[in-house]
This record gives structure tokens, sequence and C-alpha cells, in this order.
């Protein structure tokens, strides 16, 4: 008799924009815990799957704020650099 195992969304995808577009540190960290996700999914270890996945989730979502701050405050740096000249 086979369990019905749940699924774990990975945040793979979302790591690895994470990465590549926001912030790189964390990007990194995250794709750690989206692969610990996916690998302790395969292997049924769901509630480890499932802490992986909760941890993925947060760095992105700190990342992504993160690197939209930067990039807002980036913008406004050039913007008053350029007007005080």
């Amino acid at each position: 008799m086979e369990t019905a195992q749940r699924h774990v969304p990975t945040y793979l995808a979302l790591s690895i924009f994470n990465l590549l577009c926001c912030c790189f540190p964390l990007g990194i960290v995250a794709l750690v815990f989206s692969l610990r996700a996916e690998n302790a999914s395969g292997v049924g270890k769901m509630e480890e799957a499932s802490k992986a996945s909760r941890t993925a989730r947060i760095l992105n979502i700190v990342g992504i704020v993160l690197g939209i701050i930067f990039i807002i405050a980036m913008i406004i740096f050039v913007i008053v650099t350029k007007t005080a000249r």
C-alpha cells in the first residue's frame, strides 16, 4: 500500500531568479534550501522538505525585497547626483 505524499513547493525557479536578479548572497542560500527541499521530498522526508521549503520561501521574499530597495536607492542616488550638478 502506497502512502499519499503531499506536494512540497521547492521555490527553485524563484531562488534562481533571486540569485540572478535581486540579491546574490541570499539567492545562493535560498537555492541551497530549495535543493534541500527537492531532495528531501524525493526521498520521502516530508517534514524536512517542508522546513527547507519554508526557509527557501522566506529567504526569497527577503532577497527580493532587499533587491527592490537597493534598486530604488540606486535610482534615487543617480537622480540626486545628476540634479546636484
